[in-house]
């Protein structure tokens, strides 16, 4: 395995248990869901989840929203996202390669990007910034989610892990699981490649060298707090 898209699209244990993907992916839909009524949405706005994974709360956001587009790297996410989503008429999926058929330029009310900067290059986040920026409405916004700072390290992350899993009823599981990581893929992964971390001020030059103007977003979307969310629109 060499790249992270390959991880992502064969099995892994990321999650470690069914109550935490389910948790996650009920607070990524809460965020989502936020940002839809920050931004004064309606039931018309189009919103585009990228790198969306399994999006379990789907039809949650789908109901709030005109159309939902739910993009992933990984072939494996998208074909089981059609397979279980697919009645969902005003849903469409897309790799990133075929996103342009999903989403026309320029008909983006939203677009929300969790928990993958870090596993993308500078280069790599530098032209993705501008494709978001082709595919916004001059009026969308662009949310980018759980960026890393340079100093966080892995503790805030374990720390995160095990109150999540207090609070929400897996703690045995999240124990038994960072055991596991210790000695898996993604660790393994994680120590070869690394993950791209960001500073604050760092994120805002890079927004605004994309044509963007942006503003950090209190809170952090998802289930890590100490990391850090973004807001932008085209400048």
């Amino acid at each position: 395995m060499a790249d992270w898209r390959s991880f992502w699209d064969g099995e892994h244990a990321i999650y470690v248990s069914d109550r935490h993907k389910a948790v996650h992916y009920a607070a990524i839909a809460d965020g989502i869901l936020d940002h839809v009524r920050l931004a004064g949405l309606g039931s018309e706005a189009t919103v585009l989840d990228y790198a969306c994974g399994e999006a379990l709360e789907t039809p949650r956001v789908a109901a709030a929203v005109g159309k939902l587009v739910l993009c992933d790297g990984a072939p494996s996410v998208v074909a089981k996202l059609r397979e279980r989503f697919g009645s969902l008429g005003h849903v469409a999926f897309a790799l990133p390669e075929d996103l342009d058929a999903a989403l026309p330029d320029g008909t983006a009310d939203l677009i929300v990007v969790s928990s993958l900067i870090q596993y993308l290059s500078r280069e790599d986040l530098v032209a993705l910034l501008g494709r978001f920026r082709a595919k916004l409405k001059p009026s969308g916004r662009l949310v980018i989610a759980d960026v890393i700072p340079p100093d966080a390290g892995i503790l805030p992350d374990v720390l995160s892990l095990l109150r999540n899993a207090l609070r929400d009823g897996y703690l045995p599981a999240a124990v038994a699981g960072l055991v596991a990581t210790a000695v898996s893929p993604y660790r393994k992964l994680r120590s070869e490649l690394g993950l791209s971390t960001y500073a604050e001020a760092d994120m805002l030059a890079l927004f605004a060298g994309a044509g963007f103007q942006a503003a950090r977003h209190e809170p952090n979307l998802g289930l890590t707090p100490h990391r850090m969310t973004f807001v932008a629109r085209p400048a």
